[in-house]
């Protein structure tokens, strides 16, 4: 039985009293009238002639060959389109684990990475190095493999500390689980996403035979509201052990939503470039910020539009995030709600907003500062 999701449900508890949310996961996000202008002959085509009946279960055929194009070396077979990377993840973990696996999860991460492997199986955690900017540490995950481990779970750029390791990591725990026959299970929905593009990686799914790459439209492409997201893997198996799972929850995508997602993927260099720009605007100014604030530690995140900075005043950082959105109306995640005890909270920097939200969160700080 899977455990309350804690993050949705702060979210549903408190989502609705603010005006500003600072914690958003994604970027600012597109009009319909705004993506329509985008698109191609190709895709206007579509979008005219569209009937709104059942699609293919694995998804509208044009869009796994657009979605086959961002990866180096595979093929529209290799994909399977999804309603969102959360079914994704759900139906592929379901679907590939039982009470005989092991499963090894790179924390902190998004609830569901760990609570559905642990609904199937024994799970190990290996924490990212919270004192030397999040790294991880490849040899901590070797001490935490069993014989019986199937699966290694991470997310890079990570959700929510922004880290993203560099190669030689990233290669080195593709030779372990080569060596192994581990699958590695890579939730990269913030590709696309880094600070630096020099520093991103390639696709799991591209550079090993048993890699899993999820990803979807909501966070690089600013379009949460389409719910289309991916699994694409070399491994048939994955696949096949996805669509058992898949027949019990949306049968296949919405037909409507991957018109869309085709559209937006046809246009991919021009709404990266929109939201790079947003992005690195805004983290400029959030950096500003956090440096002119005694109260927290601030680490610049690598890749995506989140931090997760560390509140220093010795207040519970779930009062702290309480009375924020009470006394000013913005909305901040506490750490607690990643399992971190270490008084963190996330942070976003992908909302045309966010200025406003920090103006109205200096004032709060500026207001209590006696008492912090």
């Amino acid at each position: 039985m899977l455990p309350t999701f804690q993050l949705e449900h702060y979210l549903g508890l408190h989502e609705h009293k603010a005006t500003i949310s600072l914690c958003s996961s994604g970027l600012e996000s597109m009009g319909l009238e705004e993506l329509l202008a985008l698109a191609d002959a190709k895709g206007l085509a579509l979008w005219e002639q569209l009937r709104l009946g059942y699609s293919q279960p694995q998804g509208l055929p044009a869009l796994r060959h657009e979605i086959s194009r961002q990866y180096a070396c595979l093929s529209p077979e290799q994909v399977a389109v999804f309603s969102g990377a959360a079914e994704g993840i759900l139906c592929t973990l379901s679907g590939m684990l039982d009470r005989a696996d092991h499963t090894v999860v790179i924390r902190p991460c998004y609830q569901s990475l760990e609570s559905i492997p642990a609904s199937r199986c024994q799970v190990s955690a290996v924490e990212l190095d919270e004192t030397n900017r999040w790294q991880l540490d490849a040899e901590r995950v070797v001490a935490a493999i069993r014989p019986n481990t199937k699966i290694i779970v991470f997310n890079f750029p990570n959700n929510p500390t922004g880290a993203l390791p560099n190669w030689d990591t990233m290669d080195a725990l593709i030779q372990i689980a080569r060596q192994r026959g581990i699958y590695l299970f890579s939730d990269e929905v913030y590709r696309l996403m880094e600070i630096d593009p020099a520093t991103r990686l390639p696709a799991i799914a591209d550079c090993y035979e048993r890699g899993i790459s999820v990803s979807s439209m909501s966070k690089p492409y600013g379009l949460p509201g389409l719910r289309i997201g991916w699994v694409a893997t070399q491994a048939p198996e994955v696949l096949q052990a996805t669509s058992g799972i898949k027949h019990y929850a949306s049968i296949c995508p919405n037909s409507a939503s991957e018109v869309l997602a085709f559209m937006a993927l046809r246009a991919k260099e021009q709404i990266l470039q929109r939201n790079q720009a947003i992005m690195t605007a805004n983290l400029s100014v959030m950096d500003s910020f956090f440096k002119a604030q005694a109260l927290f530690e601030w680490t610049a995140p690598l890749g995506g539009c989140i931090g997760f900075p560390k509140l220093l005043t010795g207040e519970a950082i779930d009062r702290f995030a309480l009375r924020l959105l009470e006394e000013e109306q913005v909305l901040i995640l506490p750490g607690t709600l990643y399992g971190n005890p270490n008084n963190r909270f996330r942070i976003s920097f992908g909302q045309k907003t966010m200025k406003e939200g920090l103006t109205r969160f200096e004032h709060f700080i500026r207001k209590r500062q006696p008492a912090l």
